[in-house]
Order: structure tokens, then sequence, then C-alpha cells
């Protein structure tokens, strides 16, 4: 099964549509709502919403979703009935294979209540196709249209001396370029403002992205979001609140991380946790929004500096 525990939940929405040849009495008794069954199109209604809560159950490797919508419409036509199912989440994966559920069981279950009425050649379920989805990967983009200049800053005296490894900064570093950023700076240096200080002032020259990783939490050297929030011209808060809200749904220690973010002149500046995981987590939560600033925001340095 697939691990989702590291992907960001968004809006999703599904819709699939499949259909049922029938002889034309057989479409008539649909449309009278007049089986032997009953109304097959009321019943078919409610087997595709449940099919659709119920997914997870049947396909072994789907993840359960909450679901907050599921619906089933129906085209009677003239030699079929076309089904099309809409199903609606907010969650960390996609909702295909339960709008596809939904369709299929939907037409299956025409087919059962059909089936006393005619012969069984006579009755043939055609395709089942998924006619749209958005959310996700491929409605938030995760990967830039044009690379971007980016410099990763490590603030951290062990690592610095040489007493441990980084491994947080690398995995940014990981990231920034899986998502299209080139070239990346890359720099290790100890808990000083000043240094800090100075660093920022030369590479926002010529980087639009600059993050720091280290230095957000509540230590006496824990430094960068001091020395960096008075630079800020212009904040943009909700880079870290969501930061912070993704990563406290993991650990209650996120809760302690006074990161910040925002712009210096046209670079923009994000202070991440010290550890591999709060780096990993901050990076998953803000990428899409990261990626959409400098898809947009035309004005910003791409490779070179100043354009």
């Amino acid at each position: 099964m697939k691990n989702v525990g590291m992907k960001p939940e968004s809006y999703r929405i599904a819709t699939a549509s499949s259909e049922l040849f029938a002889p034309a009495h057989c479409l008539q008794l649909l449309a009278d709502g007049n089986t032997e069954k009953g109304d097959a199109l009321k019943t078919a209604r409610i087997a595709g919403i449940l099919a659709a809560k119920r997914t997870d159950e049947l396909i072994p490797l789907c993840h359960p979703l909450p679901i907050y919508r599921a619906d089933v419409d129906f085209d009677i036509l003239e030699d079929r009935v076309k089904i099309q199912a809409t199903v609606e989440t907010i969650g960390p994966t996609g909702v295909e294979m339960e709008a596809l559920t939904a369709a299929s069981l939907a037409a299956l279950t025409i087919y059962d209540m059909l089936k006393p009425h005619c012969e069984p050649h006579e009755l043939i379920i055609g395709q089942c196709k998924l006619d749209l989805k958005k959310g996700g990967k491929s409605h938030y983009k995760r990967h830039l249209r044009q690379a971007v200049a980016a410099a990763v800053i490590v603030l951290s005296d062990t690592v610095a001396s040489g007493k441990k490894p980084d491994t947080a900064g690398r995995s940014v570093v990981e990231t920034l370029t899986e998502a299209g950023f080139d070239p990346i700076h890359y720099q290790i240096i100890p808990d000083e403002p000043l240094q800090l200080k100075q660093l920022i002032s030369e590479l926002v020259k010529s980087y639009g992205c600059i993050i720091t990783v280290g230095g957000t939490g509540i230590g006496k050297r824990d430094i960068t979001v001091d020395t960096i929030e008075p630079l800020l011209e212009r904040e943009l808060n909700g880079l870290m609140e969501a930061a912070r809200a993704f990563g406290q749904r993991r650990t209650p220690y996120a809760a302690m991380s006074r990161g910040v973010a925002g712009f210096i002149d046209r670079s923009l500046v994000i202070t991440l946790p010290g550890s591999r995981g709060g780096a990993s987590e901050s990076m998953a939560a803000i990428l899409p929004a990261l990626v959409h600033i400098f898809d947009v925001c035309r004005d910003l340095p791409h490779p070179g500096g100043y354009e």
C-alpha cells in the first residue's frame, strides 16, 4: 500500500462514466421506474454512492478517504443508459477509483434489475472510464515551468564543526532539485547572527529563493528567526502556518517552530526547522505554493540573477 502520509491534503474531485446497452423496452422500464424489482435507477444511485464510500474495502490497495460528496446521474439514450458518477473529498490522494467503482456498481445494479425482462445477450455493459479529475499533483504543480536559482543555508554549530553530518539541508536540496530549481547554492554556517545576516545580503542579489535550515526553535543559539525577521520587507505568514499545521498532524513538537517567511527585495526567504523530519515535512507542505509563487510572479529572479 502506497504511503501517502507525507502528501498534503487538498480538495479533489473525480468524475467517471459507464454505460449499459439494453433493448428499447428495457430502457422504457428504466424511464418508468417499473422493473420487476422496483425502480432500477433509484436503486442504482444508492448502490453507486455506497460503492464510492466502500471502495477501500473492495479494492485491496485503495486508501480509505472521507467522502464529502458522492452522486450518480443517468441519461437514457436510444440504445443505452449512460451513468455518470461524481465523488469529492479533501485528502492526500485522489478519488478516481471511488468514482470508477460507483459508475461500475451502478451499471451492475441496473443489469441485475433488467435481466428478468430480456435475454442475457441483450444486456451489455460498455466502457467504464475516468472523465475528469482535479486536485493533487495534477492540479497543484510541484515542478517549476522555468528554473529558479535557490540557496540552502544550514545553520548548526555541531554540523559546521564537523561533529555530525547534515541530513536536513540535503533533503531540502533534493526536494528543490526535483522541483526544477537550478542552480542551487548549498552552504553550512554556525549559528552566528552577523554571519547569517551578511550571507543573506549577498545571496538576495542572485537567488530568487533562499531557504535556511535550523535555528527556528526556542534555544539560546536558535538565532535564525531573530536575525531574518527584521529583514523581511513583506511577510508571507501563510507558508509557515501551512508548514506548522502539516507538521502538527505528525508530531506535537511542530508547534515549537518559530519559522517565518517573506520577501527581501525580490527574493523569497523561508526559515525551516533543523531536523530532517521537520525540514522535509515543511517542504512537503509548502512546495505547491512555492512553485506557484515563482510560476506566477514573473519579476522574481531566475538563473544568473536579476534580469
